[in-house]
């Protein structure tokens, strides 16, 4: 007897996972300060800790989208509940530099599997025309947790509790969504011929496949790489950092309440050159801003990243869809590793620059201030980028309104 799929339990449990997700994302960027005193670590090995938060992600969602179909998104989040709760606990008890990869390795590694499981799962459960409205809801949740996370941490660190205190917090939505996705039945596939790992990979080899990867490198970083760094770059800007991430996350939250909306209105690649835009001018404030005029850069920042994730996914979704869960575990994974990839080489950008202004005499508060604005200045050429590409995307494959793209159509494209 086949069992009803209950859409909105599911749906509801992917809401928490990518809160837990959020939580270790927001949570970790305000303990990095009390983690470098207490560990007396550089800002390199601090980047390279956060590389391991997105290093594992990127691991767990091709291995997830590889085997999505053959095991299910049911044991996938098993693993990711797995996954998080070692994270969690040796955090904790890392006691080192050592400890501290290992765990946060495991945190990304359950991280990813979420994603692996839930955009899948999301894009079977929903028609096409509310695809996009579901997946910036089930996405909106990630910078909606980021800004709990981030008042959270502030207020507990204020309060005077300990970094290993803030990171138990983690627990708290790992229990419930574990709750939630227990003996639960899962959606089948909606696309005639995507469990086949043959046509995934076929229409992964499109041209507009491999474009919108390269796009989706720039597009995470472009998102995490200034707010993985809030904290340490904006210390002595004249803003609270953590207020700060809170503001962007919360104009994340907001915006991505009403993706669907707003890509019906302006079109997928709108959308990503649009945003692209306004990304590049909040990071050029930021930049060059001190004081209260950095939360009204904050609102500018969190409007440009805000659509553009859920607005990828759903273009690889809607646009190459034979592509599957594969395709979609791939994009994601893509933006992960190259944020991965990155966490060193802008804590290495920050020391440099850091050693440059102290060479010229500069001190305290002033030293970081400069520093961190230069840091960010560099910064700025990821979003640029993304002008130029999502500008050539626009005219090449134009900016149709979701609810006229004929999927198994788009998933024609040539062969290279």
């Amino acid at each position: 007897m086949t069992q009803t799929v209950n859409a909105n339990r599911l749906f509801n449990a992917s809401c928490l996972a990518i809160i837990t997700t959020a939580f270790s994302f927001s949570i970790r960027a305000g303990i990095l300060p009390q983690l470098g005193s207490e560990f007396n670590l550089s800002a390199e090995q601090l980047g390279f800790i956060n590389s391991m938060f997105f290093f594992g992600f990127p691991i767990s969602m091709v291995i997830g989208g590889i085997v999505y179909h053959s095991v299910g998104p049911k044991i996938i989040m098993q693993v990711a509940v797995v996954a998080h709760t070692l994270g969690i606990l040796l955090t904790i008890y890392a006691g080192g530099y050592m400890g501290l990869l290992i765990s946060t390795f495991f945190i990304g590694f359950g991280n990813g599997c979420t994603e692996a499981a839930c955009n899948p799962m999301i894009a079977d459960m929903y028609s096409s025309n509310k695809l996009n409205k579901m997946l910036g809801r089930f996405h909106m949740w990630f910078p909606g947790g980021i800004v709990l996370g981030s008042l959270i941490s502030k207020f507990m660190t204020d309060g005077g509790f300990s970094w290993q205190t803030q990171i138990w917090v983690l627990m708290l939505p790992t229990i419930v969504y574990a709750f939630l996705f227990f003996g639960q039945p899962f959606p089948r596939p909606k696309v005639e011929g995507v469990t086949s790992l043959a046509k995934n990979f076929q229409a992964m080899l499109t041209p507009l496949y491999i474009f919108i990867f390269c796009c989706m490198a720039l597009t995470a970083i472009t998102e995490f790489g200034p707010n993985q760094w809030v904290n340490v770059v904006l210390s002595s800007s004249g803003a609270d950092p953590m207020l700060v991430l809170a503001l962007t996350f919360g104009v994340m939250t907001v915006g991505r309440l009403f993706t669907g909306p707003v890509v019906d209105m302006v079109g997928q690649t709108g959308i990503l050159l649009f945003g692209a835009v306004l990304a590049a001018i909040g990071i050029y404030m930021f930049s060059t801003v001190t004081g209260p005029i950095a939360y009204f850069a904050a609102v500018i920042f969190g409007l440009g990243v805000c659509f553009n994730w859920p607005t990828v996914i759903g273009f690889v979704a809607q646009r190459v869809p034979l592509s599957g869960a594969l395709g979609m575990s791939i994009i994601g994974g893509v933006g992960m590793l190259s944020t991965s990839i990155f966490q060193p080489i802008i804590g290495r950008w920050i020391d440099s620059s850091h050693a440059e202004y102290s060479a010229q005499g500069l001190t305290g508060p002033a030293l970081e201030l400069a520093s961190g604005q230069a840091t960010l200045a560099t910064m700025l050429t990821f979003p640029i980028i993304l002008i130029v590409a999502f500008a050539v995307l626009w005219f090449w494959a134009g900016n149709p309104k979701p609810g006229a793209v004929e999927e198994m159509k788009v998933a024609e494209q040539p062969q290279l």
